[in-house]
């Protein structure tokens, strides 16, 4: 055998993987399917932007550690994460703060909107919420409900509100402050120059091969090293030997606009049920004052934006799966498959895909560095 660790993608979690394994003194081969690294964190410049090829991507943590070792690899700017929300043509702040009180119910005041959403809740009547609908109605009540949730959550997850569990919607901050920060973490940003450079920097020095589907030269590959380190899907590893698990996907369509600054934000989603879109990504803004939009032309700034819609779509088999459907009946099936891999000695399985968990950015950092460590110390 040539390698001590096959790695079976080339995202977050195989590179940090690849990275400290290295640093061991371990000997890696990485490969990936697609025809470049980072996974669905690549990015790429287009107009002298840089493009989140697979979705906006900002990295936040309160873990100092996981916020030290991400910034090893790139410097990372201020940038704080504030969608706004449409609906038809009505435009309101994230997440739900008193901006989106104000504009909402025309009212000023953190015992004006709190009486207003308390009222709504009261009248819902919801004890114990058993789904996303009934959970979202026992933050905000009907009005932001209605407007803000139902339809924009309906199309990401391509399933009825009542028919979601309610931990989904638990991601949302509600707040009565004026306050458009998005997350309640520590640290934020995005590196500059996109994360495609971390990618790079993580996997110096590694044998990496491109447009290589380990599905297609299965034995080869294996033979090739003594310990696998998968980070796929994990029934698509077991030839769905009890039955697929469920995912969502996207789809993305990117034009590049011959204007200066499009939606003067980096994520408006949009809300409505009827538009087939969940959001439109202006890229420029993530790397804001020197990509354009703040006034003024100065010698970065780009005189055309790059946007990209983001459609969700259900998923099947040849699709790329962007998100597990954390239902009950996918976790009982994904426990199943679970009992397989604790059983595997050569076989680790690491991050969204290969763990069926719904991880940001700086949970995949954390379980890497996890796993890498108890490995290489056993």
């Amino acid at each position: 055998m040539s390698y001590d660790y096959l790695i079976v993608g080339s995202g977050l979690f195989g590179a940090i993987f690849a990275h400290e394994a290295k640093k061991a003194g371990k000997k890696v081969l990485v490969i990936d399917k697609r025809d470049h690294i980072g996974g669905n964190i690549y990015t790429r410049e287009i107009e002298g932007i840089q493009v989140h090829q697979y979705g906006a991507h900002i990295f936040h943590t309160s873990d100092e550690e996981v916020w030290n070792y991400i910034r090893q690899f790139a410097e990372f700017n201020r940038y704080t994460n504030s969608p706004v929300a449409r609906y038809r043509n009505e435009l309101y702040n994230l997440p739900f703060n008193m901006n989106t009180f104000s504009k909402m119910w025309g009212i000023s005041t953190p015992r004006e909107a709190e009486a207003i959403i308390q009222k709504q809740i009261q009248e819902a009547g919801i004890s114990e919420p058993s789904n996303l609908e009934e959970q979202a109605i026992s933050l905000v009540g009907r009005d932001i409900y209605e407007k803000l949730v139902k339809g924009y959550t309906e199309k990401q997850w391509g399933r009825r509100a009542s028919e979601l569990p309610s931990f989904i919607i638990r991601r949302l901050p509600v707040r009565y402050v004026y306050d458009n920060n998005y997350f309640n973490d520590k640290y934020q940003g995005i590196p500059i120059g996109g994360y495609t450079q971390i990618i790079e920097r993580m996997l110096e020095g590694i044998e990496v091969r491109l447009n290589t589907d380990f599905f297609s030269d299965r034995a080869s590959l294996k033979s090739e090293a003594k310990d696998i380190v998968f980070t796929g899907m994990i029934d698509a590893y077991y030839d769905y030997c009890f039955g697929e698990l469920e995912y969502r996907s996207l789809r993305f369509e990117t034009e590049v606009l011959d204007m200066e600054n499009y939606q003067g934000n980096a994520v408006v989603n949009y809300t409505e049920y009827e538009i087939p879109y969940t959001r439109i990504i202006e890229h420029k803004h993530f790397e804001y004052g020197c990509q354009g939009g703040y006034g003024g032309s100065g010698s970065g700034v780009s005189p055309k934006t790059v946007i990209t819609r983001e459609y969700p779509a259900s998923w099947s088999r040849g699709e790329e799966p962007y998100y597990p459907m954390n239902d009950e009946k996918n976790n009982r099936l994904y426990a199943r498959y679970k009992e397989l891999a604790e059983k595997e000695e050569h076989v680790i399985f690491g991050g969204r895909l290969g763990m069926y968990r719904y991880f940001d950015m700086h949970q995949v950092v954390a379980e890497a560095l996890k796993c890498v460590r108890k490995v290489l110390s056993s």
